[in-house]
C-alpha cells in the first residue's frame, strides 16, 4: 500500500492554481524502476500532452489515497511558469546531506525544494523559464514542458516555502552546470578582450555613471547595502555582481575591488564553498558575468575593426562549439524518444489487456446465449 499523500497545506499554492495533476505507479522495465503516469480519474496510463489525462490537486491525491497509485505528479507546460529542477544522487538518505554542488545549487535557486521519493536527491520548483539549449547534464536536469515532477512535499528545512521567481538565478545556474563547455579562445578573441580592459572605467568614474544611470537609484541602493525587495543577502549579492559585470566590462578584479568596497561586503564573501575550492565571492562574480550579454563600452566607437580581421562561420571556434550544442540537443531528443516509446509500450500493454477482457466478455455472453437456447429448446 502507498503512503498517504501530502496534504494541501504544505503543498505550494502555486501548484495549486492548475489542475495539471496526475498519479504515478512504479514499474520495473528494462530491469530498472520506471514511475508511470497514472490519470487520476480513470486509473488508466496518462500522457503528459494530454490535458484529459489530468485533474485538479482533490482527485489526484484521493486516487492516490484511496487506489492503487504510488504517488502525486504535477505535469510542466506552456501555461505555467514553472520550472523544476532535478537533483539525483546528491542526497545521503541516512544523514540528510547533500553533496557540494547541489547544495550550491539549492542555496542558488533559494526556492521551494522538496526530499525525491528516493530519498537520494532533491526537486526545486521555481517562478522563470529555461535558457536555450540542453537541459540534462550528470545529475541535474530541468524541467519546463511536456514532463511531469513527482511531488513529495517533504520540504527542505531552510528552504522558501512557496515558489519564487528566480529568472537570473536559473540562467546562472544552467551557465555554471550545463551549458556546454566554451571553445578555445583565439589571439583576436583575447584581444578584444584586452582592448576591453584597457577601455574601462576608472572606479570612482565607474561608480558615478553607474549612480546616474536610469536604473541609478537600485544600484545605489545596493552599494550602501540596502537588500530590500530580495528574498535573500544572497539575491542582493548577485543584483549588485550583475550591474558591476556590465560597468566593468565583465572585469572580475575590478568587480571583486568594488564590491568590496559596498555595503553588502561580509565575512561570508571569502568563505570556500565549493568543490574546487573556489570562495562564494569568486563564483558569485563568475556566474554574474556568465549571465550577462551586454557590456558598457566607454567609448562609442565601434568602427575600428576592419574587414579583415572578421573571421568567417568556418575559420571561428564557435563552430565547434554550435556543433556540440547540436548533439547535445540531439542526445536530449533521443532520450524524449525512448520515455515517448517506453509510455506507448505501456499503452499498447494496456490495450492488449483491454482486447483479451472484451473477448473474454463476448465468449461469456456467447456462452450464455448458447445455454439459453439449449434450456428452452422444448418449446
Amino acid at each position: 500500500m502507498s503512503e498517504p499523500p501530502p496534504n494541501r497545506d504544505v503543498i505550494p499554492e502555486t501548484l495549486l492554481e492548475y489542475d495539471q495533476w496526475l498519479c504515478w505507479r512504479a514499474e520495473q522495465r528494462n530491469g530498472k524502476s520506471t514511475k508511470i503516469p497514472i490519470d487520476p480519474t480513470s486509473g488508466e496510463f496518462a500522457s503528459t500532452t494530454d490535458p484529459e489525462t489530468w485533474a485538479d490537486f482533490k482527485t489526484a491525491s484521493e486516487q492516490v489515497q484511496f487506489g492503487q497509485e504510488d504517488g502525486l505528479g504535477f505535469v510542466f507546460t506552456d501555461a505555467d511558469p514553472i520550472v523544476g529542477v532535478d537533483l539525483d544522487d546528491c542526497r545521503n538518505a541516512e544523514t540528510g546531506r547533500p553533496e557540494e554542488w547541489a547544495k550550491d545549487v539549492i542555496e542558488t535557486l533559494d526556492s521551494f525544494t522538496e526530499v525525491s521519493p528516493s530519498g537520494t536527491g532533491y526537486h526545486v520548483l521555481v517562478d522563470g523559464s529555461l535558457p536555450r539549449g540542453r537541459n540534462r547534464k550528470g545529475d541535474l536536469e530541468l524541467y519546463e514542458t511536456a514532463r511531469f515532477f513527482t511531488v513529495t512535499a517533504d520540504h527542505v528545512h531552510g528552504t522558501p516555502e512557496a515558489i519564487k521567481a528566480r529568472e537570473e538565478e536559473l540562467a546562472a545556474i544552467y551557465n555554471e552546470y550545463l551549458a556546454p563547455d566554451e571553445p578555445e579562445r583565439s589571439a583576436s578573441d583575447s584581444n578584444i578582450d584586452d582592448e576591453r580592459t584597457t577601455r574601462s572605467l576608472e572606479d570612482s568614474e565607474l561608480l558615478q555613471k553607474a549612480k546616474n544611470a536610469v536604473n541609478g537609484e537600485k544600484f545605489e541602493a545596493l552599494y550602501r547595502g540596502d537588500t530590500s525587495g530580495y528574498e535573500s543577502h544572497s539575491e542582493a549579492d548577485m543584483a549588485l555582481c550583475s550591474l558591476l559585470a556590465f560597468w566593468t566590462g565583465g572585469d572580475a578584479r575590478q568587480m571583486n575591488r568594488l564590491f568590496r568596497d559596498s555595503g553588502l561586503m561580509r565575512e561570508k564573501w571569502d568563505e570556500r564553498h565549493f568543490a574546487d575550492g573556489s570562495t562564494y565571492g569568486e563564483k558569485t562574480i563568475e556566474r554574474a558575468i556568465a549571465g550577462t550579454s551586454e557590456f558598457y563600452e566607454p567609448t562609442p566607437d565601434t568602427t575600428k575593426s576592419s574587414a579583415g580581421s572578421k573571421k568567417s562561420v568556418s575559420e571561428s571556434p564557435t563552430c565547434d562549439f554550435r556543433h556540440r550544442e547540436s548533439l547535445d540537443r540531439i542526445e536530449e531528443l533521443e532520450e524524449r524518444l525512448s520515455e515517448v516509446l517506453d509510455e506507448k509500450a505501456g499503452l499498447e500493454a494496456k490495450l492488449d489487456e483491454e482486447r483479451a477482457r472484451r473477448n473474454a466478455l463476448e465468449a461469456e455472453l456467447e456462452a450464455e446465449r448458447d445455454s439459453s437456447g439449449s434450456f428452452f429448446s422444448w418449446r
